[in-house]
């Protein structure tokens, strides 16, 4: 575990207030229409609250110049042409197992920043019962609603609850009237100002879904960007029990040995849905392999067709390296890169299809693999059982916290991990992304000597560590968040 360090408490000072700061660099000139009217000055990220009203520098569209001027329908003062005025958007959030937290988290800075560039208020977004998992977590179950609401006061109106003014509040989330849908994916900031706005208007509130990835990164301001790292980083936060039971975790990993030792975070995608849904094949038995295709022929049913195809295009899925890593082959990687059967490492993982015997082949190379139930008195974790999502933001934290973080497959919740790290200061700490494509090949090969695969992991893995990286084009901001949320200019 040499390899293992600690980061420094200078780079964790020096990112922990640079929304703000940055912010202050960012020139409140523009020629677009999503500049926020200003709201008063002070304040978290005020810099650019102060200005003149916009309408007074800029020509703005109508329904921006109108929105510019709306008041609460409820106020005795609120003018008649402005009672339809009232934009208040409601987005849903499906939950999913170990990555809800990191799901919900993108879905909310969306919303935030649409909410910004519409001049919307916020209703505090629903996050809706997962049909697989059967969680019923809401914001308030895992987020600091407080904090929340206070910390964007600045940026965007944000209410709790859909106003009492409203009368159609059971129609909100399931009449066609109310709900605006077939946004494209990744919309500018423009469409919603053309396509979304005068719905809003025109009805009052409305929900948007589907939701996931409805505004693009390239297409919209930078300062909505900002706002989303703000958010991101800054104005969500867990409540005050999950942070300080994951401390709690995470120190009980650093002292198991009974002296103070760095450890490894593994996020373990493996579940049954991750395997039924890659449509990759893997090790098994006759009745695995027959049950798993009964599994995906209920489940996905246009996609599994008669089967026929899926063999031919598993293989071609694992030599693009699409295929979620077997604990066995995250194993052997493991070792490739000099890690020892001493290494200490935290599984962050659902239930793990195959059990035990899949995982015997990991455990058998790393026999010091803990979870948080083995960390945990059954006291202390019975607690964060009532919601799932609970028990993943446990393993978000404590896989944020460590020193050495490797993931087994892509998704939402390594990359809020990789980027997280990268933005507090972290990337000096390892994040291994291991090249799944190239390690395909090196498992293909029965006849490539353990010395040659060592070294091919070595010199593929080098730049592969989680350092900072240029943002190209259509490069969401969750996993490198380095321009948008970390530069001046």
């Amino acid at each position: 575990m040499a390899e293992l360090r600690h980061a420094t408490v200078a780079a964790a000072v020096r990112a922990s207030s640079s929304p703000s700061k940055r912010d202050l660099e960012v020139s409140t000139s523009a020629s677009s229409p999503f500049i926020p009217s200003p709201r008063g000055d002070g304040g978290k990220d005020g810099a650019l609250r102060s200005s003149p009203p916009l309408h007074h520098r800029f020509p703005l569209p109508a329904p921006v110049r109108a929105l510019l001027a709306f008041e609460d329908p409820r106020s005795p003062s609120a003018p008649a042409s402005y009672r339809i005025l009232i934009a208040v958007l409601a987005c849903l959030a499906l939950a999913a197992l170990v990555s809800a937290p990191s799901v919900w988290s993108r879905l909310i800075c969306n919303a935030v920043a649409i909410a910004k560039i519409m001049n919307a208020t916020l209703i505090l977004p629903v996050l809706k019962q997962d049909q697989i998992w059967k969680d019923q977590t809401k914001f308030e179950d895992i987020f600091d609603v407080d904090h929340f609401i206070n910390y964007l006061k600045y940026d965007v109106r944000i209410v709790r609850d859909i106003p009492d003014w409203f009368t159609e509040k059971d129609e909100l989330f399931t009449s066609i009237k109310r709900t605006v849908k077939n946004i494209p994916k990744y919309a500018s900031a423009q469409f919603y100002v053309d396509n979304v706005l005068p719905r809003i208007k025109e009805k009052k509130i409305m929900s948007i879904k589907p939701f996931v990835d409805r505004l693009g990164y390239d297409n919209v301001p930078m300062k909505i960007n900002r706002l989303r790292c703000r958010v991101n980083y800054h104005a969500l936060k867990f409540l005050p029990g999950i942070e300080e039971m994951a401390d709690k975790l995470a120190t009980r990993m650093r002292n198991r040995t009974g002296n103070v030792n760095p450890y490894m975070a593994l996020h373990l995608r493996f579940e049954k849905g991750m395997v039924g849904l890659s449509f990759c094949d893997f090790v098994g038995t006759r009745e695995e392999k027959a049950m798993m295709a009964e599994y995906r022929r209920k489940q996905w049913p246009r996609r599994f067709k008669n089967g026929s195809h899926l063999w031919p295009l598993s293989l071609e899925k694992r030599k693009e390296g699409r295929c979620p890593l077997e604990p066995g082959e995250i194993g052997f990687i493991l070792r490739a890169m000099g890690y020892t059967k001493e290494a200490q490492i935290y599984v962050a993982s659902g239930q793990v299809y195959g059990g035990n015997n899949r995982m015997a082949p990991l455990r058998n190379m790393f026999p010091n693999l803990v979870t948080k139930e083995d960390l945990a008195s059954k006291e202390e974790i019975e607690h964060f059982k009532k919601h799932v999502t609970s028990l993943a933001a446990l393993d978000f934290l404590v896989c944020l916290k460590s020193d050495v973080f490797i993931m087994t497959h892509g998704g939402n919740f390594a990359k809020l991990i990789i980027g997280f790290r990268r933005y507090m200061g972290r990337h000096r700490l390892k994040s291994i992304k291991p090249d799944k494509g190239l390690m395909s090949k090196f498992f293909g090969d029965p006849y490539m000597p353990w010395a040659t695969f060592v070294e091919d992991v070595m010199i593929t893995h080098q730049t592969r560590t989680g350092l900072p990286e240029a943002t190209f084009p259509h490069y969401d901001l969750w996993e490198n968040p380095l321009t948008h949320c970390m530069c001046r200019a």
